[in-house]
């Protein structure tokens, strides 16, 4: 987890450094090629020098009953990450990863409604004490809403409804299938946004792109070692920690603001995300006693 924080970390200083130089399709779509080249060396150094025969063998299946959900989930993950960086440009740091732990809660909601999961009191709790939270933050009523927050929000949505397909893709799909999969997809759609506006980086700006492109596979690589290793609430508590490490970051490095509403929202959302992964952990172990 401490690998996976720092990474975070350092990919929201990567987004904010290029703000306002590059386009954030083109910084989306370097993201993805630097990502493609890197992953591809892994999985030919896997398959083909080591003999790994579970890759060589996912490579031969054909993949056409996946295929449309690995478009409908990078489609998703490129809006979210789009939403994202957009943030970060605009908003104080913490506030943008404070806004992003309403992911587990948008998760619940569409689990809810699209998969057909039972709603339970602990989810209706953690949704409403998730409202809370992005309330505190945002003020309404007290304070001018900035639309930055707002499409932060919808961000953390399009997260939500990726990690929901991610978790049947994973039913199947190896975790480098499904990121090499993410690099192929949004390569090409970063590209087709970013044509008409594109400008080749300079100097500076291609150590923060391969910053931002190896920063992002590190936090994803992280994340799903230490989800392997400890529990989910461990895993969820562990990551609050982001909050405040991305809030010295933003007071050191660039003069911003750390308010107490955002640090009570952000621990409102702290206690949702664990009270919804409560219930979570408690029907699976019930099910577990059943068999």
């Amino acid at each position: 987890m401490s690998g996976a924080l720092a990474s975070f970390c350092i990919l929201a200083i990567g987004a904010r450094e290029l703000s306002g130089e590059l386009t954030i399709a083109q910084s989306l779509c370097i993201r993805s090629a630097i990502g493609l080249v890197f992953l591809s060396a892994v999985y030919f150094i896997r398959s083909q020098i080591f003999k790994d025969k579970q890759l060589k063998s996912l490579a031969s299946q054909p993949r056409v009953n996946v295929i449309k959900l690995h478009l409908f989930r990078n489609v998703f993950h490129f809006i979210a990450q789009y939403g994202w960086f957009f943030g970060i440009g605009l908003l104080p740091l913490a506030e943008v990863f404070a806004l992003e732990f309403t992911v587990p809660i948008w998760t619940l909601l569409i689990a809810s409604f699209f998969l057909d999961e039972k709603v339970t009191m602990n989810k209706l709790i953690a949704i409403f004490l998730g409202t809370l939270g992005v309330l505190s933050i945002v003020q309404p009523g007290y304070a001018l809403i900035d639309y930055a927050s707002i499409i932060v929000l919808g961000s953390a949505i399009c997260f939500a409804i990726s990690h929901t397909t991610t978790k049947s893709l994973a039913k199947t799909e190896s975790p480098l299938t499904i990121l090499l999969f993410m690099c192929i997809v949004q390569l090409p759609i970063g590209l087709f946004l970013s044509l008409s506006s594109w400008v080749w980086p300079q100097g500076e700006q291609w150590l923060w792109l391969t910053v931002i492109g190896l920063s992002a596979l590190s936090a994803h690589y992280c994340l799903a070692k230490a989800m392997k290793y400890a529990e989910i609430t461990t895993i969820i508590t562990l990551d609050f920690f982001r909050l405040p490490l991305i809030a010295m970051v933003g007071v050191f490095f660039y003069n911003e603001a750390f308010e107490l509403p955002l640090l009570i929202g952000g621990a409102l959302m702290l206690i949702g995300n664990l009270v919804g992964v409560r219930g979570l952990t408690a029907k699976s172990i019930k099910v577990k006693q059943n068999i």
